[in-house]
């Protein structure tokens, strides 16, 4: 579930001559620490524990190309970049917001706040509408995309996390392992499809973006972004951004955000409550 955050916690850890001089107890507890926080921060354990990359899809890794600021009260839960213009969906109760922010300052341009009761969620453009949904209200807001203005709404079943679209439908996923497809006129849902890699369910699909043909998907509580065929849900490749930024104020502040430019072909990402967004590239790691 996409929880809020109740406390920070330290992400301070042992040095190896600290292990080297302390006894056999103590070693065993600073290795369940160290696993506690790869868990915390949604590193290699985590992604050990889920069985991410670990089925038949091959795994890349990413190069970093540019840095930028990111506002780092932003609990970031959709990305989207159009016309070259970076949207961003915040949440958490009393903070989520739909907000243009510009990508070289990270300065917030524009904000459409959204009601204290409820949870802001993942986020799309589609023609001249913005979607943004909902954690567990079942609610979808749609907005004008050049005023951010409200226009419409309508309701889905269960929670939301990530939306995105094909240019036909709408993509939905509810934080488990199935991505819906949705009518954005009638607002019906199409099919859906179960997302795969071997025989393995890929469960916590979160934040999403279509990318030449695939649905990109974070996955929560991991570093690890999924590579997904649309029409049959299999994870074509999985992209592996352990330690893009290995320090993180808690254990909310997890890898989610994913937005493609399609006109110069650049890739952002970010996460919650991160102080930057970083442009990537995906590399071999063969």
């Amino acid at each position: 579930m996409e929880n809020a955050i109740t406390a920070s916690e330290s992400s301070a850890s042992p040095t190896p001559d600290d292990v080297a001089n302390i006894g056999t107890t103590t070693k065993r507890r600073w290795i369940i620490l160290a696993a506690s926080l790869l868990l915390v921060g949604g590193g290699i354990f985590t992604a050990w524990a889920m069985g991410l990359g670990s089925g038949t899809a091959p795994v890349v890794g990413y190069r970093i190309v540019n840095e930028f600021p990111h506002d780092a009260n932003a609990f970031t839960q959709g990305l989207v970049i159009t016309d070259g213009v970076l949207l961003e969906g915040t949440g958490q109760y009393g903070q989520s917001s739909l907000r243009e922010v510009d990508l070289k300052s990270g300065r917030v341009l524009r904000q459409q706040p959204l009601s204290p009761r409820v949870f802001g969620e993942g986020i799309t453009v589609m023609g001249d509408r913005i979607y943004q949904l909902t954690w567990k209200s079942g609610i979808c807001f749609v907005y004008d995309a050049k005023t951010l203005q409200p226009v419409d709404r309508f309701r889905y079943r269960g929670q939301g996390w990530g939306i995105t679209h094909d240019g036909t439908h709408l993509i939905l996923s509810d934080g488990g392992y199935n991505l819906e497809f949705i009518d954005p006129k009638t607002f019906k849902t199409i099919r859906r499809i179960r997302v795969i890699d071997g025989r393995r369910r890929i469960d916590n699909l979160n934040e999403l973006e279509y990318i030449n043909g695939e649905i990109w998907a974070n996955i929560w509580h991991s570093d690890y972004i999924a590579r997904i065929d649309p029409k049959t849900g299999t994870v074509n490749s999985w992209v592996n951004l352990t330690g893009l930024h290995p320090r993180r104020p808690h254990r909310e502040a997890v890898l989610n955000g994913i937005a493609w430019d399609e006109q110069s072909k650049r890739l952002f990402v970010t996460g919650k409550n991160w102080g930057k967004l970083f442009e990537v590239v995906t590399v071999s790691t063969r």
